[in-house]
């Protein structure tokens, strides 16, 4: 059972509720496409998005990812947790109905458990041929889903401001939602292998703390000058202002197994940028973990997921990562409870501690039938499923 820390959040809001006190949201979540047959990784996300797109309300929905096998899908912005996940199932669903046409199944995961994907196919166009030429080599393991909630902050100021509070909690979010623990046929022994190999880019992991949006322009800039930058899209910090929306984008988990786990994270996320809202407010000081320390804490989380211990980058001290996902549960409740979302959030910790996160449970399907293939067929079974599924249930 899990003990929840509680606090009180009767005075931390009076009066009625306001955009900032329940902003939008939005999620981004990306999928793998497997032969049937086989279960390895296939490239056929341009025929899947064909059929995508005669399905009703599709438009702005679905879209190409860098490689051919992926495909994203794209949520409305919502408020309210049951309409989020509502969306993000139908949508899940809509993929592998047209996978289904052509031979393939849907799964949600970090990294393809099977197939020969390095390099991988990638997706013609003008600008991923510029990335390409820019980043080389480092394409060769872009065969990686990421799961991303968007959060309404329309001006820039508020959003690096935000993103500072945020960063002593990627960590425990990386170790929440690690999914990867396979790549290629083989066990990388990590719990999120997307997470260490996207560290690699330039502008990749948690973001610098910037002190104000001159700063934050002074950095970028400097990264254009270099080249890192194809252009601000390929800003892919863990949290980072969008460039395309006005909205805070937390990017750090792996792709979730269920969409149940996806409309959990969105709310845990939105709360967490509440309470930071909040905490400028009231003239707080943002917490400003070193680069080094975070950078250990990330991979801890990246190593061990919510097995055995973590790093709390507030004191240096290693603890129970559960402990530590229990802690940001706490610090969000105020917003949670605000929101109306704090059974949801309650409910998928339990469930999580209970099963482990996507690692754990990948691990415990591949195991229990003897070979990878057992992952991916559960893999694919657990990304159209309802509610926090029994991960035994295969």
């Amino acid at each position: 059972m899990v003990s929840t820390v509680r606090t009180a959040p009767e005075p931390w809001w009076e009066g009625s509720m306001d955009a900032y006190d329940m902003p939008a949201m939005g999620v981004e979540e990306e999928l793998l496409l497997v032969d049937a047959a086989t279960l390895a990784a296939a490239p056929g996300a341009p025929a899947v998005l064909k059929h995508c797109a005669s399905a009703p309300g599709a438009a702005g929905r679905f879209s190409a990812e860098i490689t051919t096998l992926q495909v994203e899908t794209k949520s409305a912005p919502h408020r309210h947790a049951r309409a989020l996940g509502g969306e993000l199932l139908a949508l899940r669903r809509t993929v592998a109905r047209a996978a289904e046409r052509e031979g393939l199944r849907v799964v949600a995961s970090g990294l393809p458990v099977l197939g020969d994907v390095v390099p991988p196919p990638l997706t013609e166009g003008e600008r991923f041929a510029e990335g390409m030429a820019t980043y080389r080599a480092l394409h060769d393991e872009m065969s990686m889903c990421a799961f991303q909630v968007h959060v309404d902050i329309p001006d820039l100021p508020r959003a690096l401001d935000v993103g500072n509070r945020l960063r002593p909690w990627l960590p425990v979010l990386l170790a929440m939602a690690a999914n990867s623990p396979y790549f290629a046929g083989r066990d990388t022994g990590y719990a999120t292998w997307r997470a260490l190999a996207w560290g690699r880019w330039p502008v990749a992991g948690p973001p610098p703390y910037f002190h104000s949006p001159a700063h934050y322009e002074d950095v970028l800039g400097a990264l254009a000058e270099s080249g890192a930058l194809v252009d601000r899209g390929t800003v892919f910090w863990d949290v980072r202002p969008s460039a395309r929306l006005p909205t805070l984008e937390v990017r750090v988990a792996d792709m979730t197994g269920t969409a149940a786990e996806s409309a959990f994270l969105a709310v845990l996320v939105r709360a967490l940028v509440t309470v930071a809202l909040r905490e400028a407010e009231r003239g707080e000081p943002a917490p400003a973990p070193s680069a080094e320390v975070l950078r250990a804490a990330y991979w801890r989380a990246a190593r061990d997921g919510l097995d055995g211990m973590g790093l709390d980058v507030a004191t240096g001290r290693a603890v129970p990562a559960p402990l530590l996902a229990e802690r940001m549960v706490a610090y969000a409740r105020p917003a949670l409870v605000r929101h109306g979302d704090a059974d949801l959030v309650e409910t998928g910790l339990r469930w999580l501690l209970r099963h482990g996160c996507g690692a754990a449970r990948q691990r415990a399907a591949a195991a229990a039938a003897g070979s990878l293939a057992g992952a991916v067929r559960w893999l694919a079974a657990q990304t159209g499923a309802e509610g926090f599924p029994d991960p035994g249930r295969r």
